[in-house]
Formats: C-alpha cells, structure tokens, sequence
C-alpha cells in the first residue's frame, strides 16, 4: 500500500458493508493536528515517602520531590503575578485620568497573552532540554512531556512547578515594557506585538541567561532573578517603543508637566510590587533555604533604602516630602536589588538629551537599573552567600577576587541591551506596514483620552468638581451667623465622543485634560 493511499485511509471510518466514508474536513484537521503533536495521555503514579515528600513513578525510576519547596516555588509565583497588576496601578497613577485605565487593562491583557504564548511554545523555547547557546527547540511544544520530568535547574520540584514560576516572569517583562505606549498608541496591535515580543525577544533572552546551555550561563554569567531578561530587555524595550511612537502632542511645554492623577494608585502599585518581589527574588532560589531568605532581606533593604534615598533627594530639592518619589526610588532599588542604586535621578535626564519621550521613566528606572545591578553583582556576588542552598557553587565577584566577572557581566548586559533593542525595532517596523497593526493612535484619540477613544469606559464616571470656591466662613462672636449659598456643583459623566465642530479647548473642558 502506498503512502498516499495509507494517509487517505486514515482519513476515513468504515460504516456498514464495510464502505469508507471521508470524515469530516474539521475532524481531519484535528486528526492531523494530532499527529503533529503526538500527544499521549500520561498516569502518574504518586506516592509519599515516609518523611512526606512526594515519589513520582518516572521513565527512569522514581523521583523524590520536596513539598516544602513545591509549596515556596507555587506561593512564589502566586506572589509575582500580584505585581503585575501592581505595574499597571502604578503606571495608571502617574498618568492623566483620561488614560488612567488603560494601563490597568494593559497590564492584564499582557497576562493573558503570554500564558498563552508561554504554553504554545515559548517554555520549550526558553527551557527545553535541547537548546543550543541561543534558543530552544520545540521539545515541550503545548507543554508536552513537562509534567512527567523533574526540573533541570532544582531537581527537588517538577518541571510543571518550574514552568508556571518562569511564566510569570514571562508575563511581568512585557507588562513594564508596553507602559511606554502611554496616552498615545491603539490597544489591539498591542496583542500581537506582546506575542511575537515574547518570542523573538524575551524567549532567547531567557534562554541564554537561565537555561544551562546559554551560552551566557556556560560562560559564567550571573544573574539571579533576572537582571538582563526582565529589567534590561523590558527597559530597553521601552526605549525602543518611545522612539518609535515620538513625542506626544505639547511635549516639552507645561501641558505635559502634569502631577500623577492619582498618588493612591502609585502606592497601591509600589505595594504589590514590593510585596511580590519577595516571592520574584526569594522565590527565584527555587527552594526554601537560607538563599531564599537572604534574597529576600537584601529585597527588602534595597526598596527601603532606594525609598528613602529618593524621597530625602526630593526633599532637599523642593522642600516637600514626596509619596511619589518615595515609591519611586523603592521601585528602583527593588530593580536594581542594592541600596547604592536606590536613586536614578541622571539618567532620567537622558530622555530630554535625546529628544524621546518616555513618559514613565521606564528605560531610566529598569533599563540602567538592571545595567547598574547586573554590574554591581561582580563587583559583590559572593560564593559563600550563593552556596546557601548547599548547591550552587559560583566563583563569586570581585569580593571574592574574580575579576573576570565584571567582564562576563558586561557581556550579558551589552546583549542584552543590543538584542532587546535591535529586536524590537525590528517587530515595530514590520507592524508599521501591515494593515491594522500600527500602534500610534491620532492626535484626536490622544486629546481626548485612550480610554474613551479605544475602550469607550473610564477610570471614573463621574467625577464632582465646585466650580465656585467659596472662602471660608469665619465665625466672629459679635457678628451672627448668616447661612452661606450652596456651591454650584457640575457633574462630568461619561461622554462617548464630543459633538461635531468642537474646538480642542472645549473638547478638553468636556473630558477633562488631568
């Protein structure tokens, strides 16, 4: 019988008499999809040793795995998925009302597509045991395989824990990057660009750095919780978007010299973000050990002292004691992960060299700050401290007189930064050309606000403002007391699109430019 007359067959199921009948074209699609996949439904035998950890029945005999560290890793990844709608409270506080809730969608819609992305391909791409220096294979396309194996960086857990602890990584780097899109970009071909990012980007970023086949990772890079792939590849991202996109419309005039909307929702975002870096970099140890916890005491130290080094810097400048700021420079030593980086105020400059508007700082803020904590771990990366998982054994810094780890970090950090950026331009550039794709929005969308003009809600539906402000009543003893006439109040609901034949300053009364 002939190939071609065997897949025919295939394709066909007998009825009565013994005659073929063709099956069905969406059948057929499944069928061959199937075969492509070769999935193959897996029993896994469990059991429990007599100290309560967890026996698997693998292909090469048992497996023992620990439940106290399955229990760190999943409460972990519990944690650093918080902080991703912390980003978008975060940025959404900085910005004006009009384009307040976007960010906050944005943040969640990033979720959402990198699960997905993440479960098609992108952990085979990132982790598959197959790799070479730069990228994976499609080993673990759909996930295939991983929950019957035990993961290649701690073999105390499964590689399915691992798996959803790194999807959130996954998930968090592009929702810091796409913040650059601020006030001025369409949210649909965000979907896309979050997809294909993911994959050209992020996933051979990854791979170099934490698969040990990476080429960085076999030269002896050291990056704990994600230095290059998060922070430097989403700030140089960020970069790349803002340059892309240009200047929003009053850049440098006092129109954009505007105070964060909402100072309640950057406190709320710092806090999820603080809270949650305990589980992104204590959890990042993949084991509760005595690395785990010293991760986490330097995380704390370093938002603290990041915290209040911006905040005293604010306030030898201004003579107030900024919120702002505090949250500011407690965001920035979380990404930086050591106190001396707590204040990034000189490269925040760079965006007004260069003539690019980053709305949000957040190339200043991730970008350097992942740079500046990459080049700081060889100067203090000690082997002593890395061995307190009894595993990991490293050369250490130029504390423990490896000099040649400021040259590896160096490395990583310039590729990083090249590759992000690079890659990044590129994807942009493509979307600019296909129909549908384009991200910048108009200017009639930007004055009127990205959350009325691409997603028709608001932030808040109805805001009261006095529109007379009265002074106030001083009560004199001789004098009596006289009522005093109610304040005209104006009541601003939600407008679906401003009439026809409006001017912008009125187009700005009726949505309100803060």
């Amino acid at each position: 019988m002939s190939r071609r007359s065997s897949e025919r067959q295939g394709m066909t199921s007998k009825r009565g008499g013994g005659r073929a009948v063709p099956t069905s074209p969406i059948k057929g699609v499944f069928i061959n999809l199937a075969r492509i996949c070769r999935y193959r439904i897996i029993m896994v035998n469990v059991s429990y040793t007599a100290s309560g950890d967890l026996t698997v029945q693998g292909p090469d005999g048992p497996i023992v795995y620990n439940n106290g560290d399955i229990a760190w890793v999943l409460t972990s990844t519990a944690l650093v998925w918080l902080m991703i709608p912390g980003i978008g409270f975060f940025y959404s506080g900085l910005l004006r009302r009009k384009s307040a809730l976007s960010m906050i969608h944005l943040s969640m819609m990033t979720v959402a597509v990198v699960s997905f992305q993440w479960f098609f391909w992108g952990f085979s791409l990132a982790f598959s045991s197959g790799a070479n220096r730069y990228i994976g294979d499609l080993k673990h396309f759909g996930l295939r395989g991983v929950l019957e194996q035990r993961s290649a960086s701690n073999d105390r857990i499964p590689a399915i824990v691992f798996c959803i602890n790194q999807l959130m990584f996954a998930a968090i780097t592009p929702a810091l990057a796409v913040g650059a899109v601020a006030e001025r970009t369409h949210l649909g071909p965000l979907i896309f660009f979050v997809f294909v990012w993911g994959t050209i980007v992020y996933d051979p970023i990854a791979c170099w750095t934490w698969n040990p086949n990476g080429w960085s990772s076999v030269m002896g890079g050291l990056d704990f919780a994600g230095g290059t792939p998060v922070h430097i590849s989403s700030g140089t991202a960020a970069l790349a978007i803002s340059i892309y996109l240009g200047k929003r419309r009053g850049y440098g005039t006092e129109r954009l010299a505007y105070k964060p909307h909402n100072t309640s929702y950057v406190i709320l975002g710092t806090v999820l973000l603080w809270f949650g870096c305990f589980g992104f970099n204590g959890g990042s140890a993949l084991s509760a050990n005595l690395r785990a916890a010293q991760a986490c005491i330097v995380t704390n130290l370093a938002a603290s002292v990041g915290g209040l080094t911006w905040m005293l810097w604010d306030y030898r400048l201004r003579r107030k004691w900024s919120a702002v700021g505090f949250c500011s420079g407690a965001v920035s030593g979380l990404v930086a992960i050591t106190p001396a980086s707590g204040y990034v105020g000189a490269p925040t400059q760079l965006k007004y060299m260069f003539h690019y508007d980053d709305c949000l700082d957040i190339f200043a803020t991730h970008g350097i700050g992942g740079i500046a904590g990459n080049i700081l771990t060889a100067l203090f990366a000690q082997a002593s401290v890395a061995n307190f998982d009894g595993i990991t054994r490293i050369q250490g810094g130029w504390i423990d007189h490896h000099y040649i780890q400021l040259g590896y970090q160096l490395a990583d950090s310039t590729a990083g930064f090249s590759y992000s950026f690079v890659m990044t331009t590129i994807i942009l550039w493509i979307m600019h050309f296909i129909p549908g794709l384009r991200l910048r929005t108009s200017e009639e969308a930007e004055v009127v606000g990205i959350d009325d003009a691409e997603m028709g809600e608001f932030a808040y539906d109805y805001v009261s403002v006095d529109v007379e402000l009265l002074p106030r009543q001083s009560y004199v003893q001789e004098a009596p007391l006289r009522p005093r006439p109610p304040a005209r109040k104006v009541e601003r609901s939600r407008i679906a699109s401003p009439p026809k034949n409006v001017g912008e300053a009125q187009v700005l009364t009726l949505h309100g430019d803060t």
